[in-house]
C-alpha cells in the first residue's frame, strides 16, 4: 500500500495552513480517518513514487481526498490533512525557499547533512517534517545502504526518489508506529510546527536504537550584530517580533533553538553535543563561504515576508492587511542595506539515547 506522489514534479516544503489553528481532538480525528482510509487502500502499490508504509502500512495515508485536498488563499496554497496544525504554505514559491534553506544550513555545517557522528553505516535514518524531501534524499544518496523515512503532513515530495528513500504521511504529535528503531533522527527548522515538544521527543527517545542519535538544526530568528550596525529602530527587527508574538497566538515558539539543549536533557537524553554557527543575513561576510550563505539567507528572508503578512501578524495578532503590508515594506528595504550587518545564531545541537 503506498500514497502516489504530489501533483508537482519537484519536491516542496510540507505544512501551511490558513485561519484558526486546529485542535487537539481535530486533529486526533482527522490522524484516525487516515488510517481508517490506509486500510481500505491496502491494494495500492508504487514503490517507484518513495511513498510506502513502514512494513506494516499503519503510518502511511492513502491516496485520498483528506490527504490530497489543499486549502488556498491570498494566491498561496496550504496543507488539508490535519489542516491548521502550521500556518505556512506548501506551493512552489515556498519550495523553493525551503530548498535555499537548505543549501545555506549544509554550507555553514561545513558542507555536512549532519554533524551527530552516526558513523559510515547506519540502518536507518528518521526526517521528521521532510518537508521538500531534500535531506532525506541527500542522505540517501550518502548512505546507499541506509533505509531513510521521511515524514511530513502533505505528500508533496519528489516522485523519483533513491530506492532506500521514502516518505510517510502523518503527523508527527500523532503515535509513532514503526517496524523499527532509528540511529538518527533528524528534526530542522521545526519551531514553527512542533506545539508539544515533550511529546516529540519523547517519542523519538522511545524509537531510537541504543546509543542512537537525535539530531535538532534550529535558526534562533534573533537579528544580532557584532559591531552595532543594527539601529534601535531597524524595521527587520520590529518585524521578527511581530511575527514572534503572532506565532505564540498559534502555540509556536519561534525561538525554541537556544532551549533545545535543556528540552533534550528533560526528555533523557545523554551526551548532548551543542554547535552555535552564525548565519550572516545578507552577503556582507569576508569568507566566501559565509557571503553565499548569506546571500542564501537573505533571499529566504525576502521570499518569507508575504508569509509572516498572511499568517502570523494578521491572523495571530490581528493587524489589517495595510498596517502588515507597510511593515512588511520597510523590513523589506531594512534587511537590503548592506551597512548593517546581522546573523541568526544556527543551533546544531544532537544527542543519544
Amino acid at each position: 500500500m503506498a500514497a502516489q506522489p504530489g501533483s508537482s514534479p519537484r519536491s516542496q516544503s510540507s505544512f501551511g495552513s490558513p485561519g484558526i489553528a486546529a485542535s487537539p481532538q481535530d486533529v486526533a480525528d482527522a490522524a484516525a480517518q487516515a488510517r481508517t482510509e490506509i486500510e481500505a487502500h491496502e491494494d495500492f502499490s508504487d514503490a517507484e513514487s518513495g511513498y510506502n508504509s513502514d512494513d506494516n502500512g499503519s503510518m502511511t495515508t492513502s491516496v485520498s481526498s483528506s490527504v490530497r485536498d489543499y486549502n488556498f488563499e491570498n494566491g498561496r496554497r496550504y496543507h488539508k490533512f490535519c489542516e491548521g496544525r502550521y500556518i505556512f504554505p506548501n506551493d512552489e514559491q515556498e519550495q523553493d525557499r525551503e530548498d535555499m534553506k537548505h543549501a545555506m544550513t549544509v554550507a555553514v555545517c561545513g558542507d555536512k547533512l549532519h554533524l551527530a557522528p552516526i558513523g559510515s553505516d547506519p540502518s536507518r535514518v528518521l526526517d521528521l517534517g521532510t518537508g521538500t524531501g531534500i535531506w532525506a534524499v541527500d542522505m540517501g544518496d550518502t548512505y546507499p545502504s541506509a533505509e531513510i523515512v521521511g515524514v511530513d503532513l502533505s505528500p508533496i515530495q519528489p516522485s523519483f526518489v533513491p530506492p532506500n528513500v521514502r516518505f510517510l504521511v502523518d503527523d508527527i504529535e500523532s503515535e509513532w508506529v514503526y517496524s523499527a528503531p532509528f540511529d538518527l533522527i533528524h528534526l530542522r527548522a521545526m519551531a514553527p510546527a512542533v506545539k508539544d515538544w515533550p511529546k516529540v521527543l519523547a517519542s523519538a527517545l522511545h524509537w531510537l536504537t541504543p546509543n542512537g542519535y537525535i539530531e535538532i538544526q534550529e535558526l534562533d530568528f534573533v537579528p544580532k550584530t557584532d559591531d552595532n550596525s543594527i539601529p534601535p529602530d531597524w524595521a527587520y527587527l520590529k518585524y521578527t517580533a511581530a511575527v514572534r508574538d503572532g506565532l505564540k497566538e498559534f502555540g509556536s515558539d519561534f525561538h525554541i533553538g537556544g532551549k533545545v539543549p535543556e528540552k533534550l536533557r528533560a526528555a533523557g537524553f545523554k551526551n548532548i553535543t551543542t554547535h552555535e554557527i552564525k548565519v550572516p543575513i545578507g552577503p556582507w561576510a569576508k569568507n566566501q563561504l559565509l557571503r553565499t550563505a548569506g546571500l542564501y539567507m537573505q533571499a529566504a528572508v525576502i521570499d518569507a515576508f508575504n508569509m509572516g503578512l498572511n499568517g502570523p501578524i494578521t491572523k495571530g495578532l490581528g493587524w489589517s492587511r495595510e498596517e502588515a503590508e507597510v511593515l512588511c515594506a520597510e523590513a523589506r528595504k531594512a534587511v537590503r542595506n548592506p551597512k548593517v550587518h546581522a546573523y541568526y545564531t544556527m543551533w546544531v545541537v544532537y544527542g543519544q539515547k
